[in-house]
């Protein structure tokens, strides 16, 4: 029997007898089933389509979410994703505020328009990221690698970026006010027209 418990509960989400992990939470999200405080821990969830879903503070350490379709308005919000795999992953205008991404893959996802406020993405692997008008003031980037990412129009007010990787970074009209910059590798990154008052580097 596959089943999803709610780890704050204890209690069952969803359970199936016939159906992969895989299968079971893209069911529960076509059926409009809130996935919060799931317990996904290292989950294979490659190629998921979970669009929409709830999935507030999921415990998704170790995941694999490498390709799944997490965009439109999906609510990632305080959700674990330590070391989870979200390579190529569809994160457009997704809502993972407060969420957990310490050394999360992150490479090549798409993030445009999400909402990462004060998400901690320390040592995060962002190269090659679409971040274009991503929110992510107070976002902990600490030895985070955004190399070669697209961040034009990205709001990064108060984030710390101490030690971050942004060699060749799109920063065009980026927000960086009072962003935290002290050892940051910003070799070749297009800062034009970037607001860069009050960082402290």
């Amino acid at each position: 029997m596959t089943k999803i418990i709610n780890y704050k509960t204890n209690k069952v989400i969803i359970e199936d007898e016939n159906l992969s992990l895989k299968e079971l939470v893209e069911k529960a999200v076509k059926n409009n089933i809130s996935l919060a405080y799931a317990n996904l821990y290292k989950a294979n969830l490659e190629n998921a389509n979970l669009e929409n879903a709830n999935l507030e503070n999921a415990n998704l350490c170790d995941a694999n979410l490498e390709y799944a379709y997490l965009e439109n308005n999906i609510s990632l919000a305080y959700a674990n994703l330590y070391k989870a795999n979200l390579k190529d992953a569809n994160l457009e205008n997704a809502n993972l505020e407060n969420a957990k991404l310490l050394y999360a893959n992150l490479q090549d996802v798409d993030l445009y328009n999400a909402n990462l406020f004060n998400a901690n993405l320390y040592a995060a692997n962002l190269k090659n990221a679409n971040l274009k008008n991503t929110d992510l003031e107070n976002a902990y980037l600490q030895n985070a690698n955004l190399q070669n990412a697209y961040l034009e129009n990205a709001y990064l007010e108060y984030a710390n970026l101490e030690n971050a990787n942004l060699k060749g970074a799109n920063l065009k009209y980026a927000n960086l006010t009072d962003a935290y910059l002290e050892n940051a590798n910003l070799e070749n990154a297009n800062l034009e027209y970037a607001n860069l008052s009050k960082i402290n580097i």
